[in-house]
């Protein structure tokens, strides 16, 4: 059915960008494929040609072809054929005086759209942002993040279609879909290691959005849901099957801008494991303390977060195989006033099932929220996790509640008291089948409850008897 919905998703989208009638070839347009002619004014008036003439297609043949920043404009198609690499220009001062002059934008691209409609980036060639340059080395503090292009940049978009492309070498996000509408990703490829910040897939604020079949390795997140300031709209209606994850920080993550929220988001048959490369991250060394037992490892496979005050509900993640995480599962709402000082995040009606999952550390999965938003209704079934064990201690008797902190797996401090989960201010959980192992004897608990109501338990199996602290 999913398939169905695709093709017929692929169909409309080239039904409509292929009945405008103009198409220009590149190269027969003028731009040259070696790698070093700056191409950017004639791609900017090819589409910019086909817009006024109601849409048309612009097919880039194989070659390498310099450009700086483009601006996609409604009903137009950028097709790029196999062995076709657009490179973006390395001089960052580019992005800068071209980004400075539009109203309300603050982070550059190589490609970017705007209050736009019916726009697609196809075919088997590549984009590649060369974000490994020094020019784009400035380091990972937030004013620096920002002067770094990003490879994709759509906002307030309505029909987005890419597919088949590779996406390489982002010097910050490599795509970011913001307040867009109706989007479909399928079957890209995304491969970034070479900056800070190198998210490989990131919805801010958008709806209707599927996403499918894409092979996905980049430093930062690989696939990350956001609701950011200034967008006042919920992450919704979203779909993702049949990933593959590749990342140095989290696998899935909604979160950490959560504004405004995330609601009926569905993920299902995807598989989640270490990055190929590890250029900054170094975790085992890093935190020793962790018990970290591989050299390269995912923070979180699924780490859901809503710290600024929106809501989160109706996520439903199954049928995920995920290795080499230090935690499994991580579920965080907390308060870090970005929004008001009376509006305080939730997160209600959670899913996630059918799981297996190998952990290479000592923090366990966590479902903690906090004492004026207590998560509810939260179903853990036919999960099985595998993880290292061997602590000598019982439990902590006391974590701290950290309710402003920056959400992450480390972030209340050395071990959590659980080696399968640890569960804080949580009301109405259902844990079925699951499976926790450790491949040490482990003193700690396989289920600590701090200040939970209403937990069941069914047909689970775990070396360790749960701990329920008394409140």
């Amino acid at each position: 059915m999913m398939k169905k919905k695709i093709s017929c998703i692929i169909i409309s989208f080239v039904a409509v960008i292929s009945s405008f009638a103009r198409t220009i070839n590149m190269q027969d347009f003028g731009a040259k494929p070696d790698g070093k002619s700056d191409n950017t004014s004639l791609f900017q008036k090819a589409i910019d040609e086909c817009t006024l003439t109601g849409g048309g297609t612009l097919v880039v043949p194989a070659g390498r072809y310099l450009i700086g920043p483009i601006f996609m404009k409604s009903n137009v198609a950028l097709c790029l054929e196999q062995g076709a690499v657009l490179l973006g220009n390395t001089d960052i001062t580019v992005y800068h005086n071209i980004f400075a002059k539009i109203e309300g934008s603050k982070i550059p691209a190589l490609i970017y759209g705007e209050n736009i409609e019916n726009v697609s980036i196809t075919g088997h060639g590549k984009i590649d942002g060369q974000g490994g340059h020094s020019n784009f080395q400035l380091g990972d503090d937030s004013q620096s993040s920002v002067s770094r292009p990003i490879l994709l940049y759509f906002k307030n978009v309505r029909g987005i279609h890419v597919s088949d492309v590779s996406l390489h070498n982002s010097a910050y996000w490599v795509q970011k879909y913001e307040a867009c509408d109706n989007v479909l990703i399928h079957g890209i490829k995304v491969y970034s290691h070479t900056n800070f910040n190198n998210d490989g897939l990131d919805i801010n604020g958008s709806k209707n959005v599927r996403i499918s079949d894409c092979f996905i390795d980049t430093d930062d997140d690989a696939l990350c849901f956001k609701s950011e300031s200034g967008i006042y709209s919920l992450c919704e209606n979203i779909t993702v099957t049949n990933c593959i994850l590749r990342s140095n920080c989290n696998g899935i993550k909604c979160g950490t801008g959560s504004m405004m929220g995330f609601k009926n988001i569905t993920i299902s048959n995807c598989v989640i494991y270490k990055a190929s490369e590890d250029n900054r991250r170094h975790w085992k060394d890093k935190f020793p303390w962790m018990g970290i037992t591989s050299d390269k490892t995912v923070i979180a496979g699924i780490a859901l977060e809503c710290v600024d005050g929106g809501e989160m509900e109706q996520i439903s993640i199954m049928n995920i195989t995920m290795k080499d995480v230090q935690t499994p599962i991580f579920i965080r709402a907390g308060d870090r006033k970005r929004v008001s000082p009376d509006k305080i995040s939730t997160i209600k009606n959670i899913q996630i099932s059918q799981i297996m999952a190998v952990s290479e550390s000592l923090l366990a999965s966590s479902i903690t929220g906090i004492p004026e938003s207590r998560i509810e209704n939260v179903s853990i079934s036919q999960v099985k996790i595998i993880s290292p064990g061997g602590t000598n201690q019982e439990y902590q008797p006391s974590v701290p509640e950290k309710r402003a902190g920056y959400p992450e797996n480390r972030m209340f401090g050395n071990i959590l008291p659980a080696s399968g989960f640890y569960v804080r201010h949580v009301d109405n959980i259902c844990f079925h089948d699951v499976k926790i192992q450790t491949r040490l004897p482990d003193k700690r608990p396989s289920f600590y409850m701090d200040d939970v109501k209403h937990e069941a338990f069914s047909l689970c199996t775990f070396p360790k008897a749960f701990h329920k602290a008394c409140w």
